[in-house]
């Protein structure tokens, strides 16, 4: 997803993942097929790229330095990881599987617990 819009919160999803991205960043636009492919084959959660410069104002006082960033929400949309990540199916993956499974705790940044309920109203 190259635009992402905002809408009223959709149907619920086991977990969120946000690809915190830029146009600009070779890297990420080499991400984004995987990135798109995985949400292909992963209907529970729902998968969204964030371009950081359209969507700045959703992003309040959170600085994004390194790319790319990934945001991983729970079902009640709160942040259980952060953090950039090497541009690899096999990383996005685990890491998917791992939070299903519980394995991230909660994020006690509140910058970061503060962007998500904008960001749970992306598609």
């Amino acid at each position: 997803m190259n635009k992402s819009e905002l809408s009223p919160p959709a149907q619920a999803k086991a977990m969120h993942v946000f690809c915190l991205c830029a146009q600009w960043c070779g890297t990420c636009r080499e991400y984004q097929p995987i990135f798109d492919q995985l949400a292909s084959q992963s209907p529970e959660v729902k998968f969204v790229w964030v371009d950081i410069e359209s969507h700045d104002e959703l992003l309040g006082d959170l600085d994004i330095d390194n790319f790319p960033t990934l945001l991983i929400a729970d079902a009640q949309g709160q942040a259980r990881f952060a953090g950039t990540v090497l541009p690899h199916a096999e990383t996005l993956q685990r890491m998917c599987q791992a939070a299903l499974a519980g394995d991230f705790p909660l994020i006690n940044d509140p910058v970061w617990q503060n962007v998500m309920p904008e960001l749970m109203r992306l598609e």
